[in-house]
């Protein structure tokens, strides 16, 4: 899929600049998209580079916490919730371990440790699969938890707009849990709903209630600041959790009487490793998204939604962040690209910039989340596990879209 939405963008470019210089007679347009071609090239190394730093700080830290024992006290904590919305699953059945891991290493962002615990969870739930091709209710449900992705510390997001020149990189913190949050319960209560599961048990009804407590709280809290507070409340609530966060993980693990520096040394040599593997992912779209935006098209393309929204009477300035929400679903590289390249081009701290930025961290890639996780387990029907993925999908997006203003606008 991915190799087909790279091969339209470029040859899409190509011919909108064919056009530009028929129509217009400038001569200029194919210099201007050879141009582009260059400068992203450099950009993708000068981002790659400037990511070294604090990909070796993040990755060293995520180090000891999978050794501190952290991700196994999330599991314990998630896995009375587990047992009642996957009622297909027998109580201490080693899937419902598996699935706790995964989820707790998602909330903590430890994406490494995630998709392999994600692997063996759909092979404990395949061993329970009366048809071996077809998807059960619980691994659709479990597809419908990652690729919403609650993720208590967007990291990646931060360091991106960290690189590129945001005043404050956690002040889309709030907003994306919100935004993240909105998704994975629309995800759950939509599935839950086809899969005729009962939410209204006292222990299911515990869990919704603390959530909803949780997000109720923030939004009280929000509400009563003034707009311009909302954006520095934001990130110092964030700061301070990250902070929390580091000093728990490092006291834990020295509870646990590791070697908290080794561990955090072996995690950070790393770092330079992962920066120096994404250039090559982050030159080919960023060169394609480049093209797109010197040919002219991807402006065509933001102007003709502008106009219709703005003909209904709403505001226009999302649409500059749409082409994220397009590519969400279709590429995780894809739309870390636009999100880079929406911040280069209106500026990391603008409104596009911001809502990019929510977009990216509201849910996961979730094609590429099914691609993975099926292809592991010989998966041929999905059933319907798409379009529960796609509302939670839609549900993150919209509700992204919403706060953004609200924060930002």
């Amino acid at each position: 899929m991915l190799h087909k939405i790279w091969l339209f963008f470029i040859v899409s470019a190509f011919i909108a600049t064919c056009a530009k210089v028929a129509i217009t007679g400038d001569l200029g347009g194919f210099e201007e998209v050879m141009n582009a071609i260059v400068s992203m090239a450099k950009t993708s190394v000068d981002i790659a580079i400037g990511l070294i730093g604090l990909l070796a700080f993040w990755l060293g830290i995520f180090k000891v916490a999978e050794h501190s024992g952290l991700i196994a006290k999330f599991s314990r904590v998630l896995e009375p919730l587990l047992c009642r919305i996957m009622p297909d699953i027998p109580k201490g059945h080693p899937a419902l371990g598996s699935i706790t891991m995964n989820m707790s290493a998602n909330v903590l962002g430890l994406d490494n440790a995630a998709t392999p615990f994600g692997i063996k969870a759909m092979q404990d739930m395949q061993s329970l699969a009366p048809v071996k091709d077809t998807l059960t209710n619980s691994q659709i449900l479990f597809l419908v938890l990652n690729t919403s992705s609650v993720t208590l510390f967007p990291i990646a997001v931060f360091l991106y707009r960290a690189e590129q020149g945001a005043a404050q990189p956690t002040d889309v913190f709030i907003p994306i849990l919100l935004a993240t949050s909105a998704s994975t319960l629309a995800g759950l209560f939509i599935t839950c709903a086809v899969q005729k599961v009962n939410l209204f048990n006292r222990v299911v009804l515990g869990y919704l209630v603390g959530v909803f407590s949780l997000l109720a709280a923030i939004i009280l809290y929000f509400s009563n600041l003034a707009a311009e507070q909302l954006a520095s409340q934001s990130s110092l609530v964030a700061n301070f959790l990250l902070l929390l966060f580091i000093v728990l993980v490092l006291v834990l693990g020295w509870r646990k009487k590791k070697n908290t520096y080794e561990l955090f040394v072996d995690g950070a040599k790393q770092g330079f490793e992962v920066a120096i593997t994404i250039i090559p992912f982050l030159l080919a779209m960023l060169f394609a998204i480049g093209m797109l935006r010197a040919s002219g098209l991807l402006d065509m393309v933001m102007q003709g939604i502008a106009y219709m929204v703005s003909a209904v009477g709403l505001d226009t300035r999302f649409v500059d962040a749409v082409p994220n929400a397009l590519m969400k679903p279709l590429s995780g590289s894809g739309a870390r690209a636009l999100m880079i390249e929406t911040m280069q081009h209106h500026g990391a701290d603008s409104f596009a910039g911001r809502l990019a930025s929510v977009m990216q961290g509201s849910t996961e890639t979730t094609f590429y989340v099914l691609a993975v996780y099926l292809g592991a387990v010989g998966i041929k029907h999905s059933r319907y596990a798409v379009g529960c993925c796609l509302a939670a999908d839609g549900a993150g997006i919209f509700t992204a879209i919403m706060v953004s203003y609200w924060f930002f606008g």
